[in-house]
């Protein structure tokens, strides 16, 4: 993330540093957005559900900033859940606050749109990810980009994630 808006991000929200409990949902889907996160300490997940089933779209874990981004611009429904892993720390920040910082703060929404065209880019990449590369080698980028999450995350989440069962992930994880 952004040095400089992480450090905004801290300096103007100071107050509002709220310990999140392990397995706490912070958004559901359906819900309308007005929140966004700052993670100081932890581990926080995106999921949706289809047909009864637990999808991990993305994990975030320290100095990300995580939020249903469509949902808090256009204050309609998200169509996923945010829900922590592990105990967290974050930084809240709401729509009111949000809004107050992009005014006051000068070079900032340069530094926010850096923020969103990386986070578009890393989307992007997961699409085409899940098109062409086979669970296996998505697991082995997931190794090599951020082997924190493997150590960090239930192997159920990492299998959701991956699109496939635990049974099959830890058939990869034994192929090593």
């Amino acid at each position: 993330m952004n040095t400089k808006l992480a450090q905004i991000i801290e300096s103007n929200c100071a107050h509002t540093l709220q310990a999140i409990p392990a397995k706490t949902t912070l958004l559901r889907e359906g819900e309308v957005s007005h929140t966004i996160y700052y993670i100081k300490k932890g581990v926080l997940r995106m999921w949706f559900n289809k047909d009864g089933k637990d999808i991990t779209f993305q994990f975030f874990v320290e100095n990300s900033v995580v939020a249903s981004i469509d949902s808090f611009f256009s204050q309609s429904p998200s169509m996923f859940y945010i829900e922590s892993i592990e105990d967290c720390e974050v930084l809240v920040i709401d729509k009111t606050m949000y809004d107050k910082i992009m005014q006051t703060t000068p070079g900032i929404k340069d530094d926010f749109i850096d923020f969103l065209t990386n986070r578009f880019h890393n989307y992007a990449h997961l699409f085409l990810s899940r098109i062409k590369d086979t669970p296996e080698e998505r697991y082995h980028e997931l190794l090599r980009v951020h082997p924190d999450i493997v150590q960090r995350v239930p192997q159920h989440y990492i299998a959701s994630y991956l699109g496939i069962t635990p049974v099959s992930l830890s058939r990869i994880r034994n192929r090593k």
